[in-house]
């Protein structure tokens, strides 16, 4: 069959390790977006269930479908960079684990994005979580639209907030900037996406599509965020180490200075905020409030003057029992919980 070149292509990468019985679906998901030509790689990183044999399947009844399998396990960062940096020639890319899916017509309209705006280098719509063997929720959607952010823009709110607010499968990357900003890094196994997003919106613009999901991210007690880098420290050791190279290496992004202040203080105040959550939960014995207040203060110098560190203060004072049993009454608990409940609304609605 000829190719229509007026049409985008898109090359979807899917690493598997022992994720056949989600695998047909996770391949599914991406074969059958409409307005735009796929291929897809299933990289088996030496799975000891069937999916070589799942993948044999798929690629017999499918030619757009390729198959490798590693000889030995090489781990999850060399897996995606094969097929990101060594495999992909397409007009865009996407690196979609086996366990999640795609949400129909989501790539088309990325591809949209990226023609309208030839300076963006990444388009990503919304995620929806489910648990494992529950059907796709039904949801609620916001408006259609797009939204587009000079890098720089988006760099900051990444600081500001000091969270990551893609979980992968949502993104799609052009390819020509995704080689050349280069891969995952094996040095930052859990926040490394963020790293990476933060090196291709240094180079471009990143886009939003508002509206319909873009993926959806299946939750189960395999899937790597509940195993490998489910500790508090990791997850916050893992941010601040993305920070620090990030801006190592970008050291000329304007506002380079001010911007790596911002990504200091919110990571302080996400442990701090943790700590306190330690006591007013009365799990001390399960979350290390002192360490985590150690951590904020070795991370960013004024985190003694943050009111997180005062709301701390205030329940060492009290213990955790009698914050346990109070916390519902406090005035700054409420108010921290509301602005988490808006901050989930404001992201799930404008992608940021």
């Amino acid at each position: 069959m000829t190719r229509d070149p007026a049409r985008p292509t898109v090359d979807v990468v899917i690493p598997c390790y022992n994720y056949a019985r989600f695998l047909r679906a996770c391949v599914r998901s991406a074969l059958d977006q409409p307005g735009v030509d796929v291929r897809v790689l299933i990289i088996d990183d030496t799975s000891s269930d069937e999916t070589p044999q799942v993948m044999a399947e798929l690629m017999a009844e499918d030619p757009r479908v390729e198959g490798r399998r590693h000889e030995v396990n090489k781990g999850h960062i060399a897996t995606y960079n094969e097929g990101l940096l060594e495999w992909a020639k397409a007009d865009y890319t996407v690196l979609l684990s086996a366990d999640d899916l795609l949400a129909p017509g989501s790539l088309a309209r990325a591809a949209q994005v990226f023609r309208d705006n030839p300076k963006v280098g990444m388009v990503y719509g919304r995620v929806v979580y489910y648990q494992d063997h529950d059907d796709l929720p039904s949801i609620v959607a916001a408006p259609a639209g797009t939204t587009v952010w000079s890098g720089v823009d988006w760099i900051e709110r990444r600081c500001r907030t000091g969270q990551n607010v893609l979980s992968s499968p949502e993104a799609v990357v052009r390819t020509s900037v995704q080689q050349a900003v280069g891969g995952y890094r094996p040095d930052l196994p859990h926040a490394g996406d963020l790293e990476m997003w933060m090196r291709i919106a240094a180079v471009s613009d990143i886009g939003y599509v508002r509206g319909a999901p873009a993926a959806y991210y299946r939750v189960h007690q395999q899937s790597m965020f509940r195993t490998q880098f489910s500790s508090v420290f990791a997850d916050l050791e893992q941010r601040q180490a993305v920070f620090d190279r990030f801006f190592a290496e970008h050291p000329d992004l304007p506002g380079a200075g001010m911007l790596r202040a911002l990504a200091k203080r919110s990571i302080a105040k996400d442990a701090l905020w943790r700590a306190v959550r330690a006591y007013d939960r009365d799990k001390l014995d399960e979350i290390p409030a002192d360490e985590l207040a150690e951590f904020a203060e070795k991370v960013y110098g004024g985190a003694g003057n943050l009111p997180e560190h005062r709301a701390l203060t205030r329940r060492k004072a009290l213990g955790p029992k009698v914050c346990s049993r109070t916390q519902l009454f406090v005035g700054s608990h409420l108010a921290k919980r509301g602005m988490g409940w808006v901050g989930k609304q404001v992201w799930k609605w404008r992608g940021q």
